[in-house]
């Protein structure tokens, strides 16, 4: 079973987005990262080849100590621990283009397969279409999984949810955000009964006219 958590911690008038992950038990690495619009601030990573192999019991530990980790430098960035000097932002693209990349899902996450459908017709103008299609390791469709996008490099660095349907399809629509950050991504996970997958698109800018 692969754990995780998300949360955004607010500093002065910035927020960074710190994120922990298990790797899974080929790597036994817990990653941290603290992510500041797309870009990485800060990575703290622990291994946990102790615990290997992993049973009920080692998992729990395992759990524990993904969740301290976590806790740890959430509390380390807001008691001044943890400082970080922001990178300067270039200057914010002219528009929004579609994805020029998909890196593979991290082997950790792989799960459950996540594909987007539409690729190459997902963004009309700044209106956002995604539609998804969840399977399992065994390419069995997944209902009810949580899938979940983001646009790193974005004003707030937002998030949209659905819930996959009977057929393991979910759609996302929204409005793209404006690009903050001279390398952004788009983001897309699935999660259901602590399986996970992971896709990332590299965002471009659209070259002025």
């Amino acid at each position: 079973m692969l754990f995780g958590h998300n949360s955004n911690v607010v500093i002065g008038s910035d927020t960074v987005h710190v994120q922990t992950e298990d790797r899974g038990a080929k790597s036994a690495v817990i990653d941290t990262t603290v992510h500041w619009k797309g870009r990485v601030l800060h990575r703290r990573i622990s291994k946990y080849e102790d615990l290997l192999p992993l049973d009920h019991d080692k998992e729990a530990a395992l759990k524990t100590r993904l969740d301290d980790q976590h806790r740890t430098v959430i509390e380390e960035i807001r008691s001044g621990a943890l400082q970080f000097t922001l990178p300067p932002l270039a200057a914010p693209p002219a528009a929004i283009a579609a994805p020029v990349t998909a890196a593979p899902p991290n082997s950790a996450h792989a799960a459950l397969k996540i594909e987007l459908t539409n690729a190459r017709t997902w963004l009309a103008g700044k209106h956002a279409t995604l539609q998804l299609a969840v399977k399992d390791a065994a390419g069995t469709v997944v209902a009810g999984a949580n899938a979940l996008a983001r646009v790193e490099g974005a004003d707030g660095s937002p998030e949209f949810q659905s819930t996959t349907d009977a057929n393991g399809s979910a759609t996302l629509q929204f409005e793209m955000p404006k690009l903050t950050a001279a390398e952004a991504s788009l983001v897309i996970e699935a999660a259901h009964n602590g399986a996970k997958g992971h896709l990332r698109f590299q965002l471009r800018a659209k070259p002025k006219a």
